[in-house]
């Protein structure tokens, strides 16, 4: 038995696309839209470049999918953010952006969009739960919960140049 291949694409502004070869060297992908939404696709054995099936789900859809593949995987003990309609996600801080060198309180984006950050990535450094006077820096991944249209109004604020 052959080892799994899974690669993972960022596709700015769409979100990630995961490739899967199986071991019966059949192509499929998953796209993972920021919007929660994902989009699955099987492509023709004979022309692995040529999609057979293309099929979008809702985020409820994707999860009752998974459900279907990994029933073992849930734990009554987890917290399952997408039934509660939150999301967590990853945003980068730009070297760019208006907030590099400045406390994360000054960004206001608790207050302005309901967020919360629950942890900030540095380098090889986590920092769970920074408190209103955290520098930011450039490169920072800071770790958000909320709903989606707070997790992507915090990515707009955190955007600012």
């Amino acid at each position: 038995m052959g080892v799994t291949r899974l690669s993972r694409t960022p596709l700015p502004g769409i979100g990630v696309r995961y490739d899967l070869t199986t071991r019966e060297q059949r192509r499929l992908s998953v796209v993972a839209h920021r919007d929660g939404a994902r989009t699955l696709n099987a492509y023709r054995q004979d022309d692995p470049d040529a999609c057979a099936l293309s099929v979008r789900m809702t985020a409820g859809e994707a999860e009752a999918l998974i459900d279907a593949l990994m029933p073992a995987h849930h734990s009554p003990n987890l917290l399952s953010t997408t039934e509660l309609g939150l999301v967590a996600e990853r945003i980068e801080l730009s070297s760019l952006s208006h907030w590099n060198g400045r406390v994360l309180g000054d960004t206001r984006m608790r207050t302005e969009t309901g967020v919360s950050v629950v942890a900030a990535l540095r380098r090889a450094e986590a920092i769970p739960s920074p408190g209103p006077d955290f520098r930011l820096a450039g490169g920072d991944i800071l770790i958000v919960i909320g709903t989606r249209e707070g997790v992507d109004a915090a990515a707009g604020i955190l955007g600012r140049e």
